[in-house]
């Protein structure tokens, strides 16, 4: 079984165009995904037509995972879901669902509601267009410190950069960010 943290952090590499760590996460959880799929649709190519796109979509908004708020397979068991939905949505004749149990707690999302998400998510969006004015280290400093939740001394080593360096990235890094913020608020 593909661990939690091993998929969580291959999402927060995908997220800064890391094309190995995508392949990796392919490989760990696309094998998961076209189970369920083919679970949903009784249908072994459409599918793989949808384990394709959604691995499109993951690849695309894999900035968006967070962590806290479940794992990292029900996150992508969602976007797969979701467009096995809009499949069937768009008359797709061959769609049939018939998941067993293990298929059903998959995808159970027991996150935020809607309002709760819409907040989230319009936060992060600023979040994201905030994100985007850092340098590409810097940037990556701030991802190892709050997404992985790595010390200055393990981002120093992991990037092989001096620890001050590291952490005048992380504080001017977040001084930036709250600024950008503010503005758009």
């Amino acid at each position: 079984m593909t661990s939690f943290d091993s998929l969580a952090d291959l999402l927060a590499r995908c997220a800064l165009s890391d094309r190995c760590a995508f392949e990796a996460l392919y490989q760990q959880a696309a094998p998961r995904l076209y189970s369920l799929l083919l679970g949903v649709t009784r249908d072994r190519e459409l599918a793989a037509d949808l384990l394709q796109e959604g691995f499109v979509r993951i690849w695309q908004r894999a900035g968006d995972y967070r962590p806290h708020l479940g794992q990292p397979l029900t996150w992508m068991g969602t976007i797969v879901r979701r467009l096995a939905i809009d499949r069937s949505r768009r008359g797709d004749q061959r769609w049939r669902a018939d998941l067993s149990e293990e298929g059903w707690t998959l995808l159970t999302d027991e996150g935020p509601g809607p309002e709760e998400r819409l907040h989230t998510e319009q936060g992060e969006t600023q979040l994201a267009r905030c994100l985007e004015i850092l340098e590409p280290e810097p940037r990556h400093a701030v991802f190892l410190a709050y997404y992985e939740g790595l010390t200055h001394d393990a981002i120093a080593q992991r990037l092989n950069r001096p620890l001050g360096t590291v952490k005048a990235w992380v504080r001017r890094s977040l001084q930036r960010l709250k600024t950008c913020l503010g503005e758009l608020s």
